[in-house]
This record gives C-alpha cells, sequence and structure tokens, in this order.
C-alpha cells in the first residue's frame, strides 16, 4: 500500500506519519520508484503500536524510540531488552526529602529485595524510584501506604506472573520480545486504571452520601 492507504488502514495523518519516518520510529517502506514507497502489514502494526505508545501510555517520543531501537535489537537478550524498556520509561526524578527518610527507605528496599529473593540490577530505575517514593513518604510523615509495603509486593508478584505466563505462548522470539515490552508498557495504564476504578469504588461504599 501506498503511505496515504497507510494513513487509511491506521487513522494516522500522513504528516504525522512522514514524521515518524524522519524519526526513525517507523521503517522506510520498499521503494517502487524514486518518489513512491509501498508498505505492509509490518508497517501498520508498528504504526498501531507507536499510536499505543503516545496516546494510550503517554510516552514521550524519544521513549518511543529507544524503546522500538530495544525491540529491534537481535544481538540484545530478552532480559535486556526489557532492562533497556524499563529505562527508557523510567526517568530521572528528584524528590525533596531528608538523608535520614532515604537512608531508611534504602535499608527497607534493600531488606524487601533480599527477603523476597528477586533478582535486580543495582542501576535499576524502578529501584530508585522505589526508594525515593517511600522517602518522600516518610518526609511528608504519610507513611500509611508505605507500612503495607509487603502486602503491595504480595499483589505485584501475583500479576507479574500472569503477565509473563501471558506472554510465553507466543512462539517466536520477535512475538515474545514485541509482548513483554508491549505488556511493561501498557500493563502499567491496565493496573493503574483498574486500580483508580476499584479506589473510586471503595470511596464511594464509604463516604459517598446517601
Amino acid at each position: 500500500m501506498r503511505i496515504g492507504e497507510l494513513s487509511k488502514a491506521t487513522d494516522v495523518p500522513v504528516p504525522t506519519i512522514k514524521y515518524y519516518l524522519r524519526e526513525g520510529l517507523l521503517p522506510a517502506g520498499e521503494l517502487s520508484s524514486p518518489n513512491q514507497a509501498a508498505y505492509g502489514a509490518a508497517h501498520v502494526r508498528r504504526l498501531r503500536l507507536i499510536r499505543a505508545l503516545i496516546d494510550l501510555a503517554q510516552v514521550p517520543v524519544a521513549q518511543v524510540k529507544e524503546i522500538l531501537r530495544s525491540l529491534d535489537n537481535d544481538t540484545e537478550s530478552l532480559h535486556d531488552q526489557i532492562g533497556r524498556a524499563h529505562r527508557a520509561l523510567t526517568p530521572p526524578r528528584r524528590v525533596t526529602t531528608t538523608p535520614e527518610a532515604r537512608a531508611a527507605a534504602t535499608a527497607r528496599v534493600q531488606a524487601l529485595i533480599h527477603d523476597r529473593q528477586w533478582s535486580v540490577e543495582p542501576d535499576a530505575p524502578a529501584l530508585a524510584t522505589l526508594i525515593d517514593t517511600l522517602a518522600a513518604m516518610e518526609t511528608l510523615g504519610q507513611t500509611n501506604l508505605a507500612d503495607h509495603l509487603d502486602a503491595y509486593a504480595d499483589a505485584v508478584e501475583t500479576f507479574t506472573q500472569l503477565e509473563v505466563a501471558s506472554v510465553t505462548t507466543n512462539p517466536t522470539r520477535d512475538q515474545l520480545a514485541e509482548s513483554v515490552i508491549i505488556g511493561t508498557i501498557l500493563g502499567e495504564t491496565l493496573i493503574a486504571s483498574l486500580r483508580l476504578l476499584s479506589q473510586e469504588s471503595t470511596s464511594a461504599t464509604l463516604w459517598k452520601p446517601r
């Protein structure tokens, strides 16, 4: 199909498709003439993935490019591909906490990782984010949620096992890599949406005027 047909098939404007081509997010089409390129099913699938990451998961274009670069890297292990996606999705954060709160949070997270025998790299972005979050809660005097850290970890382990089981049914390495990375990104949106719905329902049950 030509670029106009690709636009109609995906509901993505032609100028946007051309932008993705220039930025390297979308592979170039096969040249059928000096000024014409043909696109196929793989371009439709990739374009839909790009829109899902940007529109639904709210991933910035620069991070999308990094995620797709990882997805297309045939030399990296699946574990390294997932790690690259995690790092693209977890930007550095700066939070204001006391040194005491951060030290306590670091010790608590290290104990959690050790006790659960989780295999986590020391530079994992989510590790720093968790420490900063707990330290911020402590600094603000809001430790109620942090007091349930083990319960949160139990829940996370449960749905993580479900996620891994659901993607390992894919037959090829490329399909498996795409499923894991998409599940990592859109899974965050899924979990956050369910959590907000459950909070709204619980709040209505407890506090909504009758």
